[in-house]
């Protein structure tokens, strides 16, 4: 993006005021505080990585939450159709099983697509045939109807093994929530350098799962609007700004112990620890109020400049985020922007992003229906996403967006061994 994309006409032209407090964590900044020191590790690069190869399966993590975020998106969540406690385990273990071998770049069965007789149904659909592994990472989670549903009946006999931190998000202000796009029972993330390896192996799941699991709702994404690597450079997302300049990473080992992954004493920690809880939320960037205000306006909504990403009031993308530094007798970084309340220091805590842009389409009105779908891991919903969210409530980007949908799931630890399977230290 360049500078002159700001040529402001008047703004508030398509939408009213959505109401204080809906922004949602997009730009984040840097250090400053005992969080931020907790939080902010070494500058970053950009270095190239192979996009094609595989990432492993196994490991004491599920793949796909500090991996370095690939490319595309999608995200899926399930309600499960059966009362059937043991179907639910077995197709567990076969999603497994497929997964292990499409991580690989294999087809998800051992025949495939190709493979059997020309009377026998394929198990594999076909369309990654020839394509590489393309860095896909497969990530199931449980939310909470799996445990009991709405009007509490424990279908599984999970019901006392739900983690206290396992529950429906809050309502905050502004929210406009469409009850056919949030919950679910499972979820998968489907993350890879290819579309149509990420679309395949949800495709597989899919259809391994009919009988026991049906679609609740789905979203595809593009373009990773934060890194969670070092080696990774900060992305743009569809307002133009560089996002997530200061989003936890994988090097940083230290905060990523503290604030993502579950340990041992946290509550649901005997089949937990390890794992971590998933927030997502669609939400909806208003792109066309945004695209007439002007240059100075979106960088004070922000907090950073437009070009480098520096903190207003300072030159360079990773140059330290002070809160003090005034210009002309005001301070540089505005108390209602993004970067000043999203930020460690300010917010409390911190939660690793790995969110990915979107477009559906057009709203019916003129407008492109376009955004950014959230996605952050935490350690316990109530302290990470929760609590930022919270103090987003004076936002000035809350004006540009609205979050139309809302998730949460605790993911299990990774897959260890040949004869793990997702789920197998809960449902033991």
């Amino acid at each position: 993006m360049s500078d002159d994309v700001s040529r402001g006409l008047s703004r508030r032209r398509f939408f009213g005021l959505a109401g204080a407090g809906t922004a949602g964590v997009l730009a984040a900044g840097a250090a400053g505080g005992a969080i931020g020191r907790a939080t902010a590790e070494v500058p970053p690069a950009g270095g190239a990585a192979d996009t094609t190869g595989a990432v492993p399966f196994t490991g004491a993590h599920q793949a796909g939450i500090v991996t370095p975020a690939q490319d595309r998106l999608h995200f899926v969540a399930f309600d499960v159709v059966t009362d059937d406690r043991a179907e639910l385990v077995e197709m567990l273990q076969a999603w497994t099983a497929a997964a292990r071998r499409m991580t690989a770049g294999q087809d998800a069965g051992e025949v495939g697509a190709v493979g059997g007789g020309p009377y026998d149904v394929p198990d594999d659909t076909g369309e990654a045939m020839d394509l590489p592994a393309a860095g896909l990472t497969l990530t199931v989670g449980f939310g909470p109807t799996l445990f009991a549903t709405a009007d509490g009946v424990d279908r599984f006999g999970l019901a006392d093994r739900r983690p206290g931190p396992l529950t429906e998000l809050p309502a905050f202000p502004g929210d406009a929530l469409d009850p056919a796009i949030s919950g679910g029972d499972l979820c998968v993330q489907a993350c890879a350098n290819d579309p149509q390896v990420a679309v395949h192996a949800v495709r597989n799941l899919i259809r391994l799962g009919a009988g026991v699991v049906s679609v609740r709702w789905s979203q595809l994404g593009f373009g990773r609007t934060s890194s969670t690597s070092s080696a990774q450079a900060t992305p743009r997302n569809l307002f133009g700004f560089k996002d997530g300049t200061d989003n936890l990473k994988a090097e940083n080992t230290s905060a990523i112990e503290k604030f993502v992954w579950v340990t041992d004493g946290d509550p649901g920690a005997d089949w937990l620890a390890g794992g971590s809880y998933l927030v997502t939320r669609r939400i909806r960037m208003r792109i066309e109020p945004w695209d007439t205000s002007t240059l100075a306006e979106q960088e004070q909504t922000i907090g950073r400049t437009k070009k480098a990403g520096a903190p207003l009031g300072q030159r360079g993308e990773f140059d330290p985020v002070d809160f003090t530094a005034q210009v002309d007798g005001e301070f540089a970084i505005p108390q209602t922007s993004h970067v000043f309340l999203a930020h460690p220091t300010n917010s409390g805590t911190a939660i690793l992003r790995r969110g990915y842009s979107f477009v559906d389409g057009s709203d019916g009105l003129g407008r492109l229906d376009a955004g950014l779908f959230f996605i952050a891991y935490q350690r316990n919903p109530e302290t990470g996403f929760t609590q930022v969210q919270r103090n987003l409530r004076t936002d000035a980007m809350n004006e540009y967006v609205q979050h139309t949908s809302s998730a949460v799931f605790a993911c299990p630890p990774g897959v260890t061994g040949d004869d793990d399977w997702w789920g197998r230290a809960l449902f033991s």
